[in-house]
């Protein structure tokens, strides 16, 4: 199993726990919360070293993991799933882990990612004239990702998944050119 499909499995099982109906809490705090740990666990090369190392005993790295989780003020949900990743050796995989369950949260509430490039700032009114849009051509709510794009002379390009719409100036005099090398 590739180390992307373990955390996907991981991500998976932890969004099942999260929407629950059992969990009382919100899914998006707890990812806040797990964020937390993550840059604890970024911050130090000699805790990231210990929770890995096969020569530490589990319940010294669940104490430590448990210390920390409670200094931060996590949830249970939260340093349960932490004792979970660090007890089968994966709390190296957390940040990945957490891309994943961003990304299947995401899907299980419904929600589409759109990247969309600009060649200037989008107003407030554009954006959500672009995600309306998006919404509309898609039939799903959209979470929009906005980002500047100084090469693009004007215009907007968006991925969705795979789907690129290219609505760039370049992309429409290439297409132009294309209809017209055509005829």
């Amino acid at each position: 199993m590739t180390h992307s499909a373990l955390a996907s499995r991981y991500a998976s099982a932890l969004v099942d726990v999260a929407t629950g109906p059992k969990s009382g809490m919100d899914p998006h705090v707890l990812l806040t919360e797990l964020r937390g740990f993550e840059e604890v666990l970024a911050g130090s090369a000699e805790l990231r070293s210990a929770l890995a190392s096969p020569a530490v005993p589990p319940a010294r790295k669940r104490a430590v993991v448990g210390a920390i989780g409670a200094k931060l003020g996590v949830s249970r949900v939260a340093r349960n799933f932490l004792f979970v990743l660090t007890d089968h050796r994966r709390i190296a995989m957390l940040t990945e882990v957490l891309e994943a369950y961003d990304l299947a949260l995401d899907e299980r509430l419904g929600f589409q990612r759109a990247e969309i490039s600009s060649a200037r700032e989008l107003t407030q009114p554009q954006r959500d004239s672009v995600s309306d849009e998006f919404e509309r051509l898609t039939g799903k709510k959209m979470r929009m990702r906005y980002a500047v794009n100084r090469e693009l002379l004007g215009g907007l390009v968006a991925r969705i998944g795979s789907t690129v719409y290219d609505g760039s100036v370049r992309g429409q005099l290439q297409a132009l050119g294309r209809r017209l090398a055509a005829e």
